[in-house]
């Protein structure tokens, strides 16, 4: 520890390189920390002397980054933006109890936002952060807590809780439907589908689950489920879309099933988390509330 030490620089020196590295002027670092020239000068200098690495070049009255130079900038970036965004939840919440939580687009705004509010009203003091996050990350690069997962088991290095498995269903406009006189699965070959990015096999899965023969499938691509839903909506196509996350449209009647042969998904819903995080109180607390929560609507 004493011999890592030498190599960990203080955040004076940091900052004031950081904002050189960023600005591309000393000058202009100054101004920004209020110090000046000659001081961010011999903070950078003294940096390069504790590093044993020349972080720029000085030609005349200008600097610039060194190779070595760009990419430490990079890294000390990064490391305070966390300090800085560390010391923001602790300020929020004196007591520690914030929760970084990364979230699918669709699942967050659909399902989770609208009842966040009673898990943040029986657990008075967690602050909850969200981070939208479509693919799985490396907890230990990442100040997050946990992570709302789609796929399979699998996250390197990390816990996985159950949530629910999916249904999903061929949804379109009740216009459309009856513009194409869909009635059968067989008659989804010759109207336009629509496909999501993230599973680009869904539509082969169903065809082949209700026996129906195909070539290639093709049509217009989607990165997430609100937007492929919207398009069904609009009468673009038929979306093959998670019946939990369109139940309000079904219920209005903006969508109806193209054919009504749900598919269970092959894979499930986890919330992934750090294992070294699994007894942290806000985590424990979030992990019991949305296990019982879906648990209670799905049975419902």
């Amino acid at each position: 520890m004493l011999a890592a030490r030498r190599f960990l620089p203080s955040l004076s020196l940091l900052t004031a390189f950081e904002a050189a590295a960023r600005t591309g002027s000393v000058t202009a670092a100054a101004r920004e920390l209020d110090l000046t020239q000659s001081a961010v000068s011999r903070q950078i200098k003294a940096l390069e002397n504790q590093l044993g690495v020349e972080l720029f070049l000085r030609e005349r009255q200008t600097i610039r980054l060194t190779v070595a130079g760009d990419s430490y900038a990079r890294e000390i970036r990064e490391a305070l933006r966390r300090i800085s965004s560390a010391s923001l939840n602790l300020r929020a919440n004196p007591n520690g109890g914030t929760l970084n939580l990364a979230i699918l687009p669709t699942f967050g705004a659909r399902w989770l936002a609208p009842r966040l509010g009673r898990f943040l009203e029986a657990n008075a003091g967690i602050t909850v952060n969200l981070v939208t996050r479509l693919s799985p990350f490396d907890f230990r690069l990442d100040s997050i807590d946990a992570a709302i997962h789609f796929g399979d088991a699998v996250w390197p290095g990390a816990e996985l809780a159950f949530l629910m498995q999916e249904e999903t269903l061929p949804a379109c406009s009740p216009g459309f439907k009856r513009a194409h006189g869909i009635e059968k699965p067989e008659d989804l070959l010759s109207v336009p589908l629509l496909h999501l990015t993230t599973r680009p096999d869904a539509w082969e899965q169903w065809l082949t689950e209700n026996g129906v023969a195909f070539g290639s499938v093709h049509g217009m691509l989607f990165d997430q489920f609100a937007t492929a839903s919207q398009a069904a909506v609009g009468g673009l196509g038929v979306a093959l879309l998670p019946t939990f996350l369109i139940r309000e449209e079904l219920k209005r009647g903006d969508l109806v099933a193209a054919v009504d042969r749900p598919m269970q998904s092959s894979q499930r819903y986890y919330l992934a988390f750090p294992r070294e995080r699994s007894a942290y109180p806000p985590l424990v607390k979030f992990r019991t509330w949305i296990v019982e929560e879906l648990a209670r609507e799905m049975s419902a």
